[in-house]
C-alpha cells in the first residue's frame, strides 16, 4: 500500500539519484555514482543508510 512519503521511481534505474559529498556536503543528481567530487571528497547515494 503505498504511503504519502513514497517517492515516485525511487527504485526505477532509468531515474536520477541525489548524492552527497562526504567532505564539502555538495548536493547533484545524476544517473551513475558520480565518482569524487570537484574538492576530492567522496560522493554517497543519499538514499542508502550510511550505517
Amino acid at each position: 500500500m503505498p504511503q504519502g512519503n513514497d517517492v515516485e521511481h525511487a527504485n526505477d534505474p532509468e531515474s536520477a539519484s541525489t548524492y552527497e559529498c562526504l567532505r564539502c556536503g555538495a548536493i547533484g543528481e545524476s544517473d551513475a555514482h558520480p565518482n569524487t567530487c570537484e574538492c576530492g571528497g567522496q560522493f554517497t547515494n543519499r538514499a542508502k543508510s550510511l550505517e
